[in-house]
């Protein structure tokens, strides 16, 4: 397999796109170890790979996300979140926190999120007197709760790849979430008092209701997705055809959807959901070659003649998740390792939506730390300042983040108080 992984990280290094260094890379793995012949199943097992009705749900949910983006449902938000906590000390902190939070049970994607709000709120935090390179790294670390609190992208593939029940790691996605968008709103808090960030005017009783009123429908949706999918209403599938009629019909009333926005989204989403699905069609080429080659056997082998022990196997499993997520998009490294995954859940023991919650949790940390982490690159860009300031500055918001996942992954309960609560 060495000659694989030199390919790939060939591919990778000479900028080829991470879905056709996938492809290529498996395909010319099978020609040199002499497995040529099973190239021909290789398009086979690429329409195999997205031939799933589940995978439905990803188009689906982009759209109404992009629906309510167009729509100006990012702005309700950001009102909402000011209306709220804007009157605190560096108040914008705290909102761009809530409003990370609320914008990801709309979006699902850490990237939409950090370029989303970060062009509307780095700049108004630079105008409340923070440091920009602040602003960009807790928008950058922010946005991770994109793809955990539901609807999560990530946990749909994650849950069609390994059979878990995906609206069982929507629910588990809940606790994570809150608790990261807590520490990061005490650290914002702790900040503020310690720089003395001024305090901004509270708005009046009438605008917070003006501005709660507004914002509502958009906050409901991921209710109406997790209950009717625990209800037994919809599948994941229905659910996600249910919010993009739900984005329609809620755009249209506000008058803030027209025809030419409802295009503009559908070819964005188009655009996204090929990316996804294309690199989803590959990456199963690299499955079939690892299986061939029974990789997670011979990793699991490895592993276990380091050391026996579960937790010490599902530390170095995070360090090594973490690490991939420095480099690669979330759903690139799940399609990648999910054979290998699947041997060490079984070898650890853990719940199958614990352990899926784990995950995505590091690889989803891993887009914002260090030094590759694409969130920070983005949210740089956005503010115009140099990428190790903004390293700076995330480092303790990582470290809150991490702290959150280590609580997730030794005590069960938390990740999974919602979904069994809610059986």
């Amino acid at each position: 397999m060495t000659s694989f992984f030199l390919l790939f990280a060939g591919f990778l290094a000479s900028g080829v796109p991470i879905a056709l260094g996938l492809g290529i890379a498996g395909t010319a793995y099978l020609y040199l170890s002499g497995n040529g012949m099973m190239a021909l199943m290789l398009p086979q097992r690429m329409i195999a790979g997205i031939d799933q009705f589940v995978l439905l749900t990803i188009p689906l949910f982009l759209l109404a996300g992009a629906l309510m983006n167009v729509g100006g449902v990012t702005e309700r938000i950001v009102s909402f979140a000011r209306a709220m906590v804007g009157h605190r000390r560096g108040g914008m902190s705290s909102v761009s926190i809530l409003s990370s939070g609320f914008f990801a049970g709309i979006s699902g994607s850490a990237t939409a999120e950090a370029s989303a709000l970060g062009a509307i709120l780095i700049p108004a935090m630079a105008r409340q007197g923070m440091p920009p390179a602040y602003a960009a790294a807790l928008i950058a670390v922010s946005s991770v709760m994109g793809p955990i609190i539901p609807p999560s992208i990530t946990m749909i593939i994650y849950g069609v790849l390994s059979g878990a029940s995906i609206g069982q790691l929507f629910l588990a996605g809940i606790v994570p979430g809150i608790g990261i968008a807590t520490g990061l709103l005490f650290y914002a808090s702790w900040r503020a008092r310690r720089d003395g960030f001024p305090v901004t005017a509270k708005m009046t009783l009438h605008e917070r209701l003006s501005a709660t009123r507004r914002t509502l429908p958009a906050l409901i949706l991921p209710l109406i997705i997790l209950i009717g999918i625990k209800a037994g209403i919809f599948t994941p599938t229905e659910a996600a055809a249910v919010a993009v009629g739900y984005a329609l019909i809620i755009g249209f009333i506000y008058r803030d959807l027209t025809i030419a926005r409802v295009w503009e989204s559908l070819i964005a989403t188009a655009l996204v959901s090929t990316s996804i699905l294309f690199i989803t069609s590959m990456a199963s080429i690299v499955s079939f070659v690892f299986t061939l080659e029974q990789v997670p056997t011979l990793i699991a082998n490895a592993m276990l003649a380091v050391t026996d022990n579960p937790w010490m196997i599902l530390l170095l499993l995070n360090i090594f998740l973490l690490i991939l997520g420095m480099f690669l998009e979330p759903i690139s490294i799940l399609i990648l390792t999910m054979p290998i995954l699947m041997k060490f859940q079984a070898l650890i023991g853990m719940d199958p939506v614990q352990f899926g919650t784990v995950v995505v949790l590091n690889v989803v940390i891993g887009m914002a730390t260090p030094p590759v982490g694409i969130l920070l690159f983005i949210t740089s860009a956005i503010s115009g300042v140099p990428v190790l300031k903004v390293i700076r500055e995330a480092l303790p918001l990582i470290g809150i983040c991490l702290l959150v996942l280590a609580l997730i992954a030794l005590i069960p309960q938390l990740s999974l108080f919602i979904p069994r609560f809610m059986i």
